[in-house]
């Protein structure tokens, strides 16, 4: 069993969704499009995850067309996808909804709050109402038509959603670790982005409850893919 990662930017990887999937046994295979990566046999892929990067859904790019369509034929056919920051948003144009900028950047640890739909959802359900995660975002979208929304934060309201039940989008990192932020913060050193930090970057700040999200959000999607949920 082999599920598909379409990787924008090499920073921007798997992080813990690899270690979920290790833990369920589940191959996994990275896709580069983005960095000219040939194209792969997605039709036979169990699930398909999309993950963050810095470009914008809007940007002309043969990739961004690319996976926009693979994924409207992947949510046709009923295969489990997870979009992560920009993979949500995609996930979202892909159904037809507008991304567009958010009116601030929403970059650090900040609260999501999770909605009434998420403490039945196969994914968030048992998590705290209040959660402290990690952003780093510019823009947003609408909800597609016909998803349920899951979680929400103060400077932007579509933070994680649900389509159908083998659909997800999440506009926040749960995937990160420690690593991959202090490595984010580097890469960002010519961009300027986080002197627009919501506060401090402490890679390790929440570490823990942050692993124990993912392992749990992460786990339950392999279980999604793996038809036992």
């Amino acid at each position: 069993m082999r599920v598909l990662a379409f990787r924008h930017v090499p920073h921007e990887h798997l992080g813990r969704i690899a270690t979920a999937l290790e833990a369920a046994a589940v191959e996994y295979e990275y896709v580069d499009l983005a960095a000219g990566g040939p194209p792969t046999n997605n039709e036979e892929a169990a699930g398909l995850i999309f993950m963050g990067g810095p470009m914008s859904v809007n940007d002309d790019l043969d990739y961004i067309h690319a996976e926009i369509d693979i994924l409207r034929r992947a949510i046709g056919r009923g295969t489990p996808v997870l979009g992560v920051c920009l993979g949500a948003q995609l996930v979202a144009k892909a159904m037809g909804a507008r991304a567009y900028r958010n009116p601030v950047k929403e970059i650090g640890w900040a609260h999501v709050t999770l909605t009434e739909a998420a403490r039945s959802d196969r994914l968030f359900h048992g998590l705290n109402g209040c959660e402290d995660v990690f952003h780093w975002h510019g823009e947003t979208f609408d909800l597609p038509s016909g998803a349920e929304l899951l979680a929400s934060s103060e400077r932007c309201r579509h933070q994680a959603f649900r389509f159908g039940e083998r659909v997800y989008g999440l506009q926040f990192h749960p995937e990160v670790t420690p690593q991959m932020i202090a490595e984010w913060c580097r890469e960002d050193e010519g961009c300027g982005e986080l002197a627009e930090a919501m506060g401090p970057m402490d890679p390790w700040h929440n570490e823990s409850r942050l692993a124990e999200i993912s392992a749990t959000v992460f786990g339950r999607w392999c279980g999604i893919v793996r038809g036992l949920l």
